[in-house]
């Protein structure tokens, strides 16, 4: 019987402090979750196609975008998983400023850039975070801000 995970992580909107930054483990980008991803999700040919990829803009397969930030999420929760999210509400100034090659190395950054209680429900903050995924060379693929419920203490 496996253990039951607890759906409340420990850390509450009070514990959120402005400026905080977050930064993952590197995660390395290969031709065959491209292809694999690109397949199920997003099939145009430079993303699931080495050969026909050749021929695009890209000259050679990209991760799709939707890709990237799926792997960005991945990487989001390993730092900011223990954090009492109830949802995110609102993405916003969302960038894919780079294609993601295979090989490319991804690490993903974030900072809580504000935050606030909830007018409407007393339990719940809002945050304000900046999330940033960078290659190995240092350059930004894909940006954006999120603005998140999160659970706070009880009174």
């Amino acid at each position: 019987m496996s253990a039951k995970t607890d759906p409340h992580p420990a850390r509450k909107w009070e514990d959120l402090e402005i400026g905080e930054e977050t930064t993952s483990s590197p995660l390395t980008v290969t031709a065959e979750d491209m292809v694999e991803f690109a397949g199920r999700y997003d099939p145009q040919y430079f993303h699931n196609d080495a050969e026909a990829a050749k021929e695009s803009l890209f000259g050679e397969l990209v991760a799709s975008g939707i890709h990237t930030a799926a792997l960005w999420r991945i990487m989001d929760h390993e730092v900011n998983g223990n954090v009492d999210w109830v949802c995110g509400v609102q993405w916003d100034n969302v960038r894919w400023s780079r294609a993601v090659r295979a090989g490319d190395t991804l690490t993903a950054h974030s900072r809580v850039v504000s935050k606030r209680p909830s007018e409407s429900r007393p339990g719940v903050g809002l945050a304000v975070l900046e999330h940033w995924l960078v290659n190995q060379d240092g350059v930004t693929v894909f940006s954006f801000a999120s603005t998140d419920l999160v659970y706070r203490r009880a009174a």
